[in-house]
């Protein structure tokens, strides 16, 4: 006779589950988990336990320690310029107080490889994690330097599971070779603790921009942004214009037309907070919703923007009291010079409107190129028509730059704007008078 326990033990062996089948279900997933994650897991430990000099590596002319110098090149490169840079992820602090996760670049210049002691103690893993900036570190060259950009991937420290390669595009820069573009599709991509030196034989002047052409509407948008500029052959060469002498230029005009005293990079940008909110917490990224409320200059809300010093990371204490903000908007002059504001956007969602509030703006270079036509003669660009013009703001879309001189002659001492005309941008999220906004200070 078949009792109860018999007939649910049959149904056991007919394929009827049981809480023992549950258990052993559960435990072989786990199991399966573990020599997945496990692995991938120790991998990543691995990697940065490891000494720096089995990942990092640093090509500079004259460089004999493994970092890289500025200014310091070997005499067979007598114009040659390093830097290096690291790609990761960060904190930053918004105006109104929010704290964001960002991906972005870091300036570890000079730093080794490994640290003193060879254990990678302060070395540039070390340095880098966790140390992204935004807007990234700035890039000054001059027209004629060759300059190598080297970029080593330090990882995503807070998303252990992203294993996100890195590059660097130059962008609006005529690269010779493809291969130091930065565009995935037909050069090199960086992974995780890896290292590429790029070169480049810097021929053009201007304002350009660089960023990270990896997943590039993602990466854009977690903070792989930064400036780049390129000052022209003509700089220290004194040119009389309209009755002042000049030393610092634009572009190579010939005349002094392009001369200014002093000048600042002013990088539009802006967040989504919800999509970096989506990035932090592991959740899919609202690509299609994307829609920024937080707009900043050189990576900064206003009144950010106007503070001078560099911003710390974030409140976090793992963070190594490292600066994430260290690019200010705030720009002065004395009564009588000329501003040259170097404005470029690198934004992936909406076209803005800079404007200077009592002030006239002359714009005199476009997208890396002095304003100036054809020579009716064929003498060259030198001897062509003049096409700047006065205006009152500029538009730009993602990936423009355009070069404005603000003239100051006659302009009574005081505090002016540079702010954008959408007002709904003058914001911090739901926070307003902030944003797209920064002061001018005549003295």
């Amino acid at each position: 006779m078949t009792t109860d326990t018999g007939q649910a033990a049959a149904k056991r062996l007919k394929g009827a589950p049981s809480s023992r089948n549950k258990r052993k279900e559960k435990n072989m997933i786990t199991m399966t988990l573990r020599s997945t994650l496990y692995p991938m897991a120790m991998l990543i430990a691995a990697l940065f336990a490891a000494p720096a000099t089995a990942a990092v590596f640093v090509q500079c002319p004259g460089d004999t320690n493994g970092d890289a110098i500025i200014d310091t090149p070997d005499p067979a490169h007598p114009k040659a310029v390093c830097k290096h840079l690291t790609g990761g992820d960060g904190y930053i602090q918004m105006a109104d107080g929010r704290v964001q996760y960002i991906f972005g670049f870091a300036d570890v210049t000079g730093v080794l490889p490994e640290g003193p002691l060879g254990d990678g103690t302060d070395g540039v893993m070390q340095k880098g994690m966790l140390a992204a900036n935004f807007s990234a570190p700035t890039i000054v060259v001059k027209e004629g330097d060759e300059f190598y950009l080297t970029l080593t991937n330090v990882g995503m420290v807070n998303r252990p599971d992203l294993f996100d390669p890195h590059s660097v595009h130059f962008h609006g820069f005529p690269n010779a070779a493809s291969i130091f573009d930065g565009l995935p599709e037909s050069t090199i991509s960086i992974n995780m603790g890896a290292s590429i030196t790029y070169y480049y034989n810097v021929v053009e002047p201007g304002t350009f921009m660089y960023h990270c052409h990896v997943e590039a509407t993602e990466h854009m948008q977690m903070g792989m942004l930064g400036n780049l500029y390129v000052h022209p052959a003509q700089d220290g060469t004194p040119i009389v214009y309209q009755g002042k002498t000049y030393t610092r230029f634009v572009y190579n005009d010939g005349d002094g037309s392009t001369g200014y005293d002093v000048e600042y990079p002013i990088q539009i940008g802006s967040f989504d907070p919800e999509f970096h909110d989506a990035s932090q917490n592991v959740q899919p990224l609202p690509f299609a919703n994307m829609r920024d409320t937080y707009p900043m200059l050189n990576g900064r809300g206003y009144p950010d923007t106007v503070n001078p010093a560099a911003l710390p990371l974030s409140p976090f204490p793992d963070n190594n009291d490292q600066r994430s903000q260290p690019v200010s908007s705030l720009i002065t002059a004395t009564a009588g010079q000329r501003i040259l504001l170097r404005i470029s956007n690198l934004n992936v969602t909406a076209f803005y409107t800079l404007s200077t509030l009592g002030l006239p703006m002359k714009v005199v270079g476009g997208g890396a190129h002095i304003l100036r036509g054809p020579d009716p003669d064929g003498a060259g660009p030198l001897h062509g028509k003049d096409l700047y013009y006065d205006t009152a703001s500029v538009t730009l879309g993602g990936g423009e730059a355009v070069d404005v001189i603000v003239d100051t002659t006659g302009a009574a001492p005081g505090k002016y704007f540079l702010y954008t005309t959408n007002l709904n941008y003058l914001s911090n999220n739901t926070e307003d008078f902030g944003g797209m906004m920064t002061e001018i200070v005549i003295n």
